[in-house]
């Protein structure tokens, strides 16, 4: 008898960071920004990068962690994504988590306001796969591109970045995403900055001034 080859669903729990907004709303909704980690990152990792950028006070932040945990060499645990493995099935899988995170959050914590997702690195294309798949008012890339199954027209207003010297994320890269959402009448913010595959300063900035005139309109 041949091999076969065989996938079966399970359920599998995924951890998720939250720091509810510190700074007072008044009447306003709070609003919701939503961060993916990039490879062999935490969840923590990535909400103390959100928790860094200027008027984050003001938000509800969640970072959402990877599902397929592994040891570094020095015997941390942190998280991946997804690979070619099953690629379709990771996406809708992951898709699904990112949508059940967001709910979580908006249950416990009544953040009601608009929803920005944000992702770095390996957690770009998540965060562009969420923001396809949930209403929100924005998406913050950080060195990363969009992923080719995703439908650019669905996306909300993105700002982008990348840093000089990212191998990674170049310039040629970027260039594509630029073109590709604004071929799909996406409003784009761009942020080139001196460094390299990193959160820069003059990107935490633009990520600030991203949110804050989001903050400003209703929720979706």
């Amino acid at each position: 008898m041949s091999r076969l080859d065989r996938t079966l669903p399970v359920t599998v729990h995924g951890h998720y960071w939250v720091r509810p907004a510190t700074a007072p709303s008044g009447d306003r909704p709070v609003p919701l920004l939503v961060g993916f980690h990039g490879y062999g990152e935490t969840a923590e990792d990535h909400l103390a990068a959100l928790t860094s950028l200027p008027g984050a006070e003001a938000w509800t932040l969640a970072a959402v962690q990877g599902l397929h945990p592994f040891y570094t060499r020095s015997g941390r645990v942190v998280a991946g994504w997804m690979t070619r493995l099953d690629r379709e099935l990771a996406i809708a899988d992951n898709t699904a988590y990112a949508a059940a995170a967001v709910e979580a959050v908006r249950r416990e914590t009544g953040a009601s306001g608009p929803l920005v997702f944000a992702g770095f690195s390996q957690g770009v294309a998540m965060a562009y796969r969420a923001a396809a798949a949930v209403p929100c008012a924005g998406l913050i890339a950080l060195a990363g591109d969009v992923p080719p199954e995703v439908d650019a027209a669905a996306l909300p207003p993105v700002l982008i970045g990348r840093g000089l010297r990212d191998e990674w994320y170049d310039e040629v890269k970027m260039a594509a995403d630029q073109e590709r959402l604004h071929g799909a009448g996406i409003a784009v913010e761009e942020c080139v900055f001196d460094g390299g595959h990193e959160w820069g300063e003059a990107f935490r900035s633009a990520a600030g001034a991203f949110l804050a005139g989001i903050a400003r309109v209703p929720a979706p």
